[in-house]
């Protein structure tokens, strides 16, 4: 396979990779977007083995990396990476012939609260939250937005209010956000993936059965809320622990890549 890294801006951490199969790639380009609670010390590395097993499958898959808490990132830092890192593809897809038609994240973990937040980026300034929505520097779709077009979401922290409350990983939603949603109401609502539902593009929520880092409740919850409000949502439960969803030889992984070649279809 071929692999080019480009950068989107000036950080260290402002950067994705691309790799693509020998062979023509299908339409279409999978956003890898790495977990580890936002937290500095988990970095693109963990979605190198996604990105590299789905080019051996036939798909370009761009492995992005972002600014975390504790080295540049948290909000709104973070998020504007996110958006900006998706964007970068608009700029090399004439390059390498990528069809940005079909853009879908697979995101594990915290980089599954990324995919979702970002699938509705085009709601965010209904949101209610203005004085976040004026922190966070974005394109729009007049100046080259690129969309998502759907989201695997593996063991996504998808209900953020609700994670805050249960203190996953010692605080790690007030250390995304600078400080707990009662200091900062409208900033953690704004970053919540439950304040967009409905989602118009599909999203599916994948667990591991044997998830003790995330609980279940965190995918139950946002495809409950979707749902009913009549978004295409679906949550599939698949066998394995946390880090299952990211094992390239793991059955809970093959699903996830059986998702997105079916989004990219």
């Amino acid at each position: 396979m071929k692999r080019h890294k480009y950068h989107y801006g000036d950080d260290s951490s402002q950067w994705g990779e691309l790799f693509l199969p020998d062979a023509a790639a299908s339409k279409g380009v999978v956003v890898v977007i790495h977990g580890g609670y936002w937290r500095s010390q988990y970095g693109a590395e963990l979605g190198e083995p996604l990105a590299r097993d789905l080019a051996t499958h036939g798909m370009a898959a761009w492995n992005l990396e972002y600014r975390r808490a504790g080295n540049g990132g948290g909000w709104p830092h973070t998020f504007a990476d996110v958006l900006a890192g998706i964007d970068k593809l608009g700029d090399i897809s004439g390059e390498h012939g990528l069809g940005l038609n079909r853009v879908v994240a697979l995101g594990h973990s915290a980089g599954g609260h990324l995919a979702v937040w970002a699938a509705g980026r085009s709601r965010l300034g209904q949101l209610g939250a203005p004085d976040a929505d004026r922190q966070l520097l974005r394109k729009d779709d007049a100046d080259g937005a690129v969309q998502l077009t759907g989201v695997v979401s593996q063991s996504g922290l998808l209900n953020l209010a609700a994670a805050e409350r249960l203190n996953l990983s010692n605080g790690a939603v007030s250390n995304l956000l600078g400080g707990s949603s009662e200091k900062y109401p409208k900033r953690h609502k704004y970053a919540d993936p439950m304040s967009a539902v409905p989602l118009k593009v599909p999203v599916f929520a994948v667990h591991g059965t044997e998830d003790d880092t995330v609980p279940m409740s965190q995918s139950e919850s946002y495809a409950g809320a979707a749902k009913a409000a009549g978004a295409p949502v679906q949550l599939l439960t698949v066998p394995g622990d946390h880090f299952a969803l990211i094992d390239p030889k793991a059955a809970g992984y093959r699903k996830c890549r059986e998702l997105v070649q079916q989004l990219l279809s």
